[in-house]
């Protein structure tokens, strides 16, 4: 039997961006954030509601791995934009649900 790796995404919504920071640079620096930890399965950015939104999609052994990612992502970009928005979702079947924080 072969055994699944969890996948998780964290998505994060984009303010302001630093007037010396290239816009273009944000989704490439968050999929490399990931990578010092784990897979990076996919990544994209879209436009909601007039604001960027940006999601990695990466492989995690559990949810706490993945929220740990997450924060990493959001403390590597912070430097570089303001961050309205952060969270971590775990595919289970063909939905997505929430990763709660427990600490």
């Amino acid at each position: 039997m072969e055994f699944e790796v969890p996948s998780f995404r964290v998505t994060l919504t984009i303010g302001a961006v630093d007037p010396n920071v290239d816009p273009s640079s944000i989704l490439p620096r968050a999929a490399a954030a990931v990578r010092e930890f784990t897979t990076v399965e996919a990544f994209d950015v879209g436009v909601v509601s007039g604001t960027a939104r940006i999601t990695v999609r990466f492989t995690a052994d559990d949810g706490e791995v993945a929220l740990q990612i997450g924060r990493h992502v959001a403390n590597t970009l912070r430097p570089l934009a303001e961050i309205v928005a952060a969270k971590v979702t775990e595919r289970v079947g063909g939905r997505w649900y929430l990763v709660q924080d427990d600490r």
